[in-house]
């Protein structure tokens, strides 16, 4: 099924519209705590989802589990959930991850709608239709595609956001100007990450979902341009799973950001990337994610973590890699020592 995009600027007339369309017999709506108590109140008066059932989770992505899964399971059968339910999922990636796998699952699958939180539900984790969960200390380990019938974007949520959550986002639409074109790429490199203008930024999310909505709508399983979207992932979910080991977890676009640090500079010298755009993204990310703390010993642990990585085969760990702005290469692979002659730079540039 097609999801609806919607770039909403009246969220209670537009929310009433995607429940009207969705025909449900109960409503439910999955939040957080965190969002349970910044987001919820924004939208509880609406007539629309007067007495629904509300279900809250843990937050963060450590509770992006089976054990969490289960619960929201659990909770819509206890309150006589049905194949004409629909869940509303109100909160940041792991919210509309975990919300819409429960809903693709739930009686074989219920209509679920997104409501994205957070800068990076918005632009990455609320398009797209992957939902899952974290297993066996893997990154969306277990899941599968499953459209939203409605995703209803509004930046009347942003002000919720710490910069840390800005930033995380923000790394995603960074990825999406390197993969588009130079005209958006030069754009969010000129952008003041430390005073942001929300105003501006709700334009330039359009703009960021719009790129993921057409790679998404040619390749909906990811055959092959939507790997495109992969660009700083390879090495980026190699940092998030380390980082999680630790017992230090970092934010998803924090490891894109590192990941593309890596990413670009493979790319200087697999695809020739010019080294010139590398420098001005790399000093960009410098600037507002600072670093990452990593060591030569680290190396063989980061580079077992990218084998794992479910867009490889077995011809080795898979990168998106650019040769241009807007011209990214699909299915390219690097050697051992490629890879750590890409994280020495990382260490000696961040």
């Amino acid at each position: 099924m097609m999801q609806e995009v919607l770039i909403s600027d009246n969220l209670e007339r537009d929310l009433a519209h995607a429940i009207d369309v969705c025909a449900p017999d109960k409503l439910f709506v999955l939040t957080d705590k965190t969002t349970r108590e910044h987001c919820w109140p924004k939208i509880e008066g609406f007539d629309c989802v007067k007495g629904a059932k509300l279900i809250t989770i843990p937050s963060t992505d450590e509770h992006k589990n089976i054990a969490t899964l289960a619960m929201v399971w659990e909770m819509l059968s206890e309150q006589d959930g049905t194949r004409r339910s629909c869940l509303i999922n109100l909160g940041g990636g792991m919210v509309t991850d975990l919300g819409g796998f429960a809903a693709a699952t739930f009686k074989r699958g219920i209509s679920f709608i997104n409501i994205p939180t957070t800068l990076l539900a918005m632009v990455d984790a609320a398009v797209g239709g992957k939902t899952g969960i974290n297993f066996n200390g893997l990154k969306n380990e277990i899941g599968a595609f499953c459209n939203a019938r409605f995703v209803l974007l509004n930046t009347l949520f942003l002000d919720t956001l710490d910069d840390k959550n800005t930033r995380s986002g923000y790394a995603e639409m960074l990825k999406h100007g390197l993969i588009s074109n130079e005209r958006m790429w030069a754009e969010l490199l000129n952008f003041d990450l430390g005073e942001p203008n929300w105003g501006r930024l709700q334009q330039m999310v359009a703009q960021s979902v719009r790129v993921k909505e057409e790679v998404v709508a040619k390749d909906p399983h990811e055959q092959g341009l939507r790997k495109t979207l992969n660009l700083g992932h390879t090495v980026g979910h190699a940092f998030e799973s380390m980082a999680l080991h630790r017992g230090q977890p970092i934010l998803h676009g924090y490891a894109v950001a590192f990941g593309l640090v890596c990413e670009l500079y493979l790319s200087t010298f697999k695809t020739n990337f010019p080294t010139s755009k590398m420098r001005q993204t790399v000093q960009f990310i410098r600037s507002y994610y600072g670093t990452f703390p990593l060591s030569c010993n680290d190396y063989d642990d980061l580079i077992e973590l990218m084998q794992h990585d479910k867009k490889n085969t077995s011809a080795g760990i898979n990168f998106t890699l650019l040769e241009d702005i807007g011209k990214p290469i699909i299915n390219q692979t690097a050697t051992r020592d490629e890879i750590k002659e890409a994280l020495d730079f990382f260490r000696e540039t961040m």
